[in-house]
């Protein structure tokens, strides 16, 4: 009965609202809980009593409302069978994303003092001498990082140069353009091609960006001008020594770098950016090691050698009042060129030593004889320094003293220098991105640019100013 109501009240509000019984009209109907009438409106006090399909007069479903048979209903096409969902690996690095850019730039400014300050000139800072005011020593830049698991690049300009004799500064030259090919995974076997750091020397090897005193003492120096060379090099790094010697450059401790705790290699010897002009290479064997105690303090020591010939460049030299040039010696290959060093660092934690002794032979002119030969050479440096940290940043006040009996190679006639020298100085790094330091010299040292080479005695104040990014 209830069943024949429902179809009727469907039908009569079909015909009411001017249904059409050939489609199918679905309505909620609702009771009334009290009066227990039928509504299609939901109200106060009605429930749902569900979802209802209009029939015709005759109780039956209209076509429209009527299930499709199974036969003619379209098959869904079957789901795809996945596979087990993969972790999704992140895409490969192009070698242009893993090159990083960095670099520094010092603008420095040297104030001759008293005596004969103005004549001073020294093989590693072109400003100093009379009428020279503020200059850019160094703007660097660096490309480097790894092509590959096996491969890494490193590429380094130097916008700040002034070449020998020029009177205008900030020309562009090639200071390291190498490539290191690690021959295990663990990268602790490399070779080094290209031009870079020859490894003579630990003052050498620390970059000037870390440097304490303004320029390299002229012991080391004076066998490696610029540092460089082009050659092939191979570095031995364990993994421990490597993580130290990065902690040595991260922390602020003034870190030379890896340059491996064991290297051998072969270079021109003639310099950086310089011809080759013999065909005999120099040989250079390289050992050091960071020890590090069980209070965190790092102690390094180690020692250098090298062989070659090098070729003099010879110019007119007048002497007491006579004009001659220098005779070379008769083999092509150039003068003997040897020599031993040895260094000793106890990094600052917060006091600190570094020292570095050298002797060898090489070539030097004898103004007696008015010839270049082979003459014995020996020199070296101490430094004190000691390290504040505090809210103002890190302070490192130093003491530095170098001496120096040898011939200057890589200057015309290779005349003979003798250096002595005492200079103090502090450094204030308020940020990383920020130095400035202060340093005041009292130079005894030989103008080796032009004869009659005479020795030159002044002070001389300098103020740095380095920006690192």
């Amino acid at each position: 009965m209830k069943k024949r109501a429902l179809a009727a009240l469907l039908c009569t509000l079909g015909a009411a609202t001017g249904g059409d019984l050939a489609e199918a009209t679905e309505l909620d109907l609702y009771v009334d809980k009290k009066t227990k009438q039928l509504f299609a409106e939901p109200g106060p006090g009605r429930v749902k009593l569900g979802t209802f399909v209009q029939v015709d007069e005759h109780g039956k479903l209209p076509q429209s409302a009527l299930p499709v048979p199974p036969a003619t209903a379209p098959v869904a096409p079957a789901a795809p069978q996945l596979a087990r969902a993969e972790p999704a690996k992140p895409a490969a690095r192009k070698w242009y994303d893993r090159i990083g850019l960095r670099g520094y730039m010092q603008i420095r400014y040297n104030h001759e003092v008293g005596g004969d300050a103005y004549d001073l000139r020294t093989p590693g800072d072109r400003f100093v001498g009379g009428n020279q005011g503020f200059g850019i020593r160094r703007a660097r830049v660096v490309l480097s990082g790894d092509l590959n698991d096996y491969v890494s690049l490193y590429f380094q300009p130097d916008f700040g140069s002034t070449p020998t004799g020029s009177t205008t500064s900030n020309f562009a030259q090639l200071r390291d353009a190498y490539a290191d090919i690690y021959l295990d995974r663990q990268r602790e076997f490399r070779i080094r091609a290209g031009q870079s750091k020859i490894p003579y020397g630990w003052e050498n090897l620390q970059s000037s960006q870390n440097r304490l005193s303004p320029d390299r003492a002229d012991a080391l120096n004076s066998g490696l001008r610029d540092e460089r060379d082009i050659g092939a090099l191979f570095y031995y790094t364990p993994q421990v020594a490597h993580e130290r010697f990065q902690d040595l450059v991260k922390s602020g401790l003034k870190g030379s770098g890896d340059y491996g705790v064991l290297g051998l290699g072969f270079y021109n010897g003639q310099g950086a950016n310089r011809a080759e002009r013999n065909n005999s290479l120099h040989t250079v064997l390289h050992a050091t090691y960071p020890f590090k105690f069980d209070n965190g303090q790092y102690l390094e020591v180690g020692a250098d050698a090298y062989t070659g010939r090098f070729v003099v460049g010879t110019a007119p030299v007048s002497l007491d009042g006579r004009s001659f040039t220098p005779a070379v010696p008769a083999s092509a290959e150039g003068s003997k060129d040897q020599r031993v060093a040895a260094h000793v660092i106890y990094y600052p934690q917060p006091f600190g030593v570094q020292a570095e002794w050298t002797v060898g032979r090489g070539p030097e002119l004898d103004v007696a004889r008015r010839r270049i030969r082979t003459r014995s050479l020996r020199g070296g440096y101490v430094q004190a320094m000691y390290k504040v940290d505090g809210a103002f940043g890190s302070l490192m006040p130093y003491l530095k003293w170098q001496t120096y009996r040898g011939a200057s190679k890589f200057d015309n006639n290779a005349p003979r220098m003798k250096v002595d020298e005492i200079e103090a100085g502090v450094e204030w790094q308020p940020s990383s991105a920020l130095e400035i330091a202060l340093a005041y010299a009292n130079m005894r040292r030989t103008n080796t640019t032009a004869a009659p080479y005479r020795q030159v005695d002044g002070d001389l104040l300098r103020l740095q100013l380095q920006v690192n990014y």
